[in-house]
């Protein structure tokens, strides 16, 4: 009976720690000399190859994109394999994409841009390698249609080969693997660098704090605060210190507390279970159940604050928890979806936070 009904909160344990572990992937599956070499990466060899249903086709202009793409981050990227470089990045793109499987970690229905087993269609696999060693490190870009042929016709175009190819070139245009692979090799002062760009875009800000927050970059905290005074940029600022650690648990607490927005107070609700759960700080607890007790906090906002309360599993939680249940449960309106979710977030919680009051 014990194991069985202590499975919620280690549940919640062990999603957080795959979900840390992804994040920090690349620091756990490389050596001390691997890294040494990631942290001093400037110069990338591009190696492109171009596949149609006719046979290879010309890589230049693919290369060009992706090298453009890379010097746009501040890489110094070649296309001669005898000069001497850092790292190479290597791209495979096909009309008819040939299954190589997914990547090490996560799965192919985990991430809209990892390795997919049931596309079939123009796709373009990217990878790297170091010193000689290819890294278990995979992304995928695809178009919008799987079938070249029709899509080829459809747009009047005379060969769908060279069609596939111009839409993935394009598609690569747009893809933020620059920014993925400078996560990916711990280069957060590059990231940093890019956040204050006036060329970089928005949606390219919002990738590159999302990027800090799953590397752990406690460096980037300044950065991020002072990107709150942006409203497009504030829930994502938010998101991205709840993975920092205790230093921001100020900061969201007055931001859950006093912004205007509700969907700020929400986030940096969320943002404080995610630090308690992960860094096991449960001084988030006091101030999370002063939000769910006020009679004047909305909903939404409730919400979240319930969801964060069953993450960081504290007995002080359970009889504000049970108290809120009840009222709720008196309140019958089955076509409010807010409710239904609101409700939700208080049941599990109870549950992460009764059980493990008992079996801890």
């Amino acid at each position: 009976m014990q194991s069985r009904v202590a499975i919620p909160a280690l549940m919640v344990f062990l999603l957080l720690s795959l979900f840390h572990s992804d994040a920090l992937a690349y620091r756990e599956y490389f050596t001390p000399e691997q890294r040494a070499q990631l942290e001093k990466i400037q110069t990338i060899l591009v190696e492109v190859i171009a596949l149609t249903d006719k046979g290879s086709a010309p890589p230049e202009t693919l290369a060009g994109t992706v090298a453009q793409r890379l010097s746009g981050v501040g890489y110094a990227p070649v296309l001669d394999p005898a000069t001497p470089h850092d790292v190479v990045v290597r791209v495979k793109c096909e009309q008819r994409k040939t299954w190589e499987g997914t990547t090490a970690t996560g799965g192919d229905a985990d991430l809209p841009d990892a390795p997919s087993r049931l596309w079939k269609g123009p796709a373009c696999q990217l990878t790297y390698v170091l010193s000689g060693m290819k890294i278990k490190w995979q992304k995928e870009v695809r178009t919008e249609f799987e079938d070249a042929v029709a899509a080829a016709q459809a747009a009047q175009a005379a060969d769908p080969g060279s069609y596939a190819m111009t839409k993935l070139q394009e598609a690569l245009e747009k893809y933020e693997f620059p920014l993925l692979l400078a996560a990916e090799w711990g280069h957060s002062e590059r990231l940093l660098k890019l956040l204050d760009s006036p060329e970089m875009s928005q949606s390219g800000k919002l990738k590159i704090m999302s990027l800090l927050g799953e590397m752990q970059a406690d460096e980037a905290f300044p950065k991020l605060k002072e990107a709150l005074k942006d409203r497009d940029l504030a829930k994502q600022a938010l998101a991205a210190i709840g993975n920092l650690g205790r230093d921001g648990i100020p900061l969201l607490v007055e931001m859950m507390n006093t912004s205007p927005q509700l969907e700020i107070q929400a986030a940096a609700a969320k943002s404080l279970g995610q630090i308690g759960g992960i860094a096991g700080d449960a001084s988030v607890v006091l101030p999370l159940l002063a939000k769910l007790q006020d009679p004047k906090t909305d909903w939404t906002v409730l919400t979240e604050v319930a969801w964060s309360l069953g993450k960081i599993p504290d007995k002080r939680s359970i009889e504000p928890l049970y108290d809120l249940d009840r009222k709720l449960q008196a309140i019958r309106d089955p076509e409010n979806l807010t409710l239904k979710k609101l409700k939700e977030a208080v049941f599990w919680s109870i549950k992460q936070c009764d059980t493990w009051d008992q079996y801890s």
